[in-house]
């Protein structure tokens, strides 16, 4: 016996459907910074830059050559060179300016949010 679609599976669905889009955009955004140097700022207050080497569909980065801002609070990591950072723990990440076409990505966004609308 199938159950009808309700009002709130219909919106559960279409939410699911929004995210899973901007994730893949912003994962289409970060694989062109790659051998670009970034800032991750983590949730636990941690922010380290590096040259972004590899990012995956999880938004998981592995970082190059990276430097912590705060060494005094984090001394441990001053011997690290390169580091896998989980994308769940990332609060922010910094982009170059040069590195990103605004107007592509305002472009791609709008698409995005219009095939959204259609569903």
């Amino acid at each position: 016996m199938s159950w009808p679609a309700t009002n709130h599976a219909i919106k559960f669905k279409l939410r699911l459907d929004l995210v899973q889009s901007t994730t893949m955009l912003i994962f289409s955004v970060f694989k062109t910074l790659t051998d670009q140097e970034v800032t991750v700022e983590l949730k636990n207050d941690l922010s380290i830059t590096g040259v972004l080497k590899s990012v995956d569909q999880f938004l998981n980065v592995r970082l190059d050559a990276i430097k912590v801002h705060d060494e005094a609070r984090h001394p441990h990591m001053m011997a690290v060179k390169n580091c896998f950072i989980r994308g769940s723990v990332i609060r922010y990440v910094q982009l170059p300016a040069s590195g990103v076409d605004t107007q592509l990505l305002e472009d791609a966004t709008r698409k995005e949010a219009a095939n959204q609308a259609k569903r």
